[in-house]
């Protein structure tokens, strides 16, 4: 068996090594607003949820080159942001919002989604994406870099749920047929639901 120390470990052998190990990750298509009203859309796979009393999400960003992101710039400046869950309809328009662009370049536009209003945050929403998440930032810390800069976790409060009539079932549970999530793998692949099973719990 081989054995890696990560802290003689070149960084990018270790990216490749865990996001390809910590699969499948459900992907956060986080949108912020910064000050001078422009949008920002960008895919983030260091992401989960966090608990439900109360209801709070986890996203990371990576500060490669020891530079922010602009979704982490404009995330604490305006302590608010919408995850967009990301479905098979949208992955293309997904991908494209990973696109390396000047903060100044509305990503909504590029990638050729609709923005709509939220209701409790100023980030807009993505009107083809079935489920958003308002949040307001409850807690940051940084991880120390060693190579590239370390990240950035983000958690956010939940404050607004959204979700399309065709996700939903009876007694607020998920339509996987309608709702057709998409996961990150390692690299360039992506993944869809594939056979599902079930375990119930002995209690």
């Amino acid at each position: 068996m081989m054995q890696f120390d990560p802290e003689t470990l070149e960084q990018s052998a270790i990216y490749k090594l865990l996001t390809g190990t910590i699969i499948p990750r459900p992907i956060g298509w986080i949108s912020t607003i910064d000050t001078n009203g422009v949008n920002n859309l960008a895919p983030f796979s260091y992401f989960n949820l966090l608990g439900d009393d109360p209801p709070h999400v986890v996203f990371s960003t990576r500060r490669d080159n020891h530079t922010n992101k602009d979704t982490l710039n404009n995330v604490l400046t305006t302590q608010q942001f919408v995850v967009n869950m990301v479905t098979e309809s949208v992955v293309e328009q997904m991908n494209a919002t990973s696109d390396k662009l000047p903060p100044e370049i509305d990503e909504f536009l590029h990638a050729g989604v609709t923005p709509i209003s939220s209701v409790k945050v100023k980030p807009m929403r993505v009107q083809e994406s079935p489920i958003h998440l308002e949040c307001e930032l409850a807690h940051h810390y940084f991880l120390e870099g060693h190579q590239q800069g370390g990240a950035c976790v983000i958690i956010g409060r939940i404050v607004m749920m959204h979700y399309a009539d065709e996700v939903l079932l009876d007694n607020y549970k998920i339509n996987l047929e309608t709702y057709k999530p998409v996961a990150r793998l390692g690299g360039a692949n992506y993944s869809k639901l594939g056979e599902l099973f079930t375990i119930k719990r002995n209690t």
